[in-house]
């Protein structure tokens, strides 16, 4: 039987923490960072754990990642 193939944009968009729960990093810090309040950036600096809801759509993207099985 052939290998399942990753979703690479997946694979680019979420990394696996120690306990082995997906992180992924916030959206809205690439541009028109000027308005933003510098107590906004500094909270979207750092990710943010994946909810339940999308762990289903995030193991069918990602086959081999460990935390989603």
């Amino acid at each position: 039987m052939p290998k399942m193939k990753t979703n690479r944009t997946a694979y680019k968009k979420y990394r696996v923490n120690a306990k082995g729960k997906p992180k992924s990093y916030r959206a809205n810090t690439s541009h028109n960072t000027g308005k933003k309040s510098a107590k906004r950036m500094r909270q979207l600096r750092h990710g943010q754990m994946v909810d339940a809801t999308s762990m289903e759509n995030i193991s069918g993207q990602l086959p081999y990642m460990k935390c989603c099985k």
